[in-house]
């Protein structure tokens, strides 16, 4: 009798550690799904980040007049350090994260432009807060949302 009662207790103590590193697995890899958010505004160029690391808010640039930056909701399709644009005389493209075709969140040199439209239709921001933003989706993924309407430039009659 005491026999199978320590091997009763053995197989429910086994089945509760069994149990108990299930659930602790599921709630380890539900914390490895933590994802930056990335919400870019086009109305008021500006990047709302949200990630383990903190919540940041940079001054972007997306497409000017006659171009357009693309809308909805994204995931990073790729990302390279440098890249150079084939489309656009080879420009560099510092630390891009590639979410719909050729479009990409990548930093600037023309940091003077941030905070208004100017781009061909990528989301572009400082080369630091690129470099910051890049090694955040690196660990965690990310999901991208580009909402907003760039605010068209007041236009006045000429006498």
């Amino acid at each position: 009798m005491f026999i199978v009662s320590n091997a009763r207790l053995f197989r429910r103590l086994s089945r509760m550690i069994f149990a108990g590193a299930v659930a602790m697995a599921a709630f380890g890899a539900a914390s490895a799904r933590a994802e930056v958010v990335i919400d870019v505004d086009l109305t008021t160029q500006t990047m709302r980040v949200a990630s383990a690391e903190g919540s940041y808010n940079w001054p972007v640039s997306t497409a000017r007049a006659g171009f357009s930056t693309p809308r909805g909701h994204f995931a990073p399709t790729g990302m390279e350090r440098m890249h150079y644009s084939k489309k656009y005389h080879n420009s560099p493209m510092p630390y891009s994260i590639f979410f719909r075709g050729g479009y990409a969140i990548h930093g600037t040199y023309a940091t003077g432009a941030l905070g208004r439209p100017a781009s061909h239709g990528c989301v572009r921001l400082s080369p630091a807060h690129a470099a910051q933003l890049y090694q955040m989706v690196e660990r965690e993924g990310a999901s991208i949302s580009i909402a907003g309407a760039p605010r068209v430039a007041a236009r006045y009659a000429s006498r």
